[in-house]
């Protein structure tokens, strides 16, 4: 992996992990009011999932696991 490319993948990771903490908080919003809008709500959470496994496989190529 060249240098410019691990730079791309380590912007792309922060931008993950910041989309991912906003939809914490757009999620804990919906939750909070008195008719939750479930749908969003699922929506969300689905996306934040999304994330959540994009963000590994990033983590896992810019740090990969190696049993020595």
């Amino acid at each position: 992996m060249t240098e410019q490319e691990e730079q791309e993948l380590r912007q792309a990771l922060a931008q993950l992990k910041e989309e991912h903490r906003d939809l914490d908080d757009a999620i804990m919003a919906l939750e909070s009011n008195m008719l939750p809008d479930t749908l969003q709500i699922k929506r969300l959470k689905k996306r934040k999932l999304y994330l959540r496994d994009r963000i590994r496989e990033i983590d896992d190529q810019l740090f990969p696991d190696i049993i020595a």
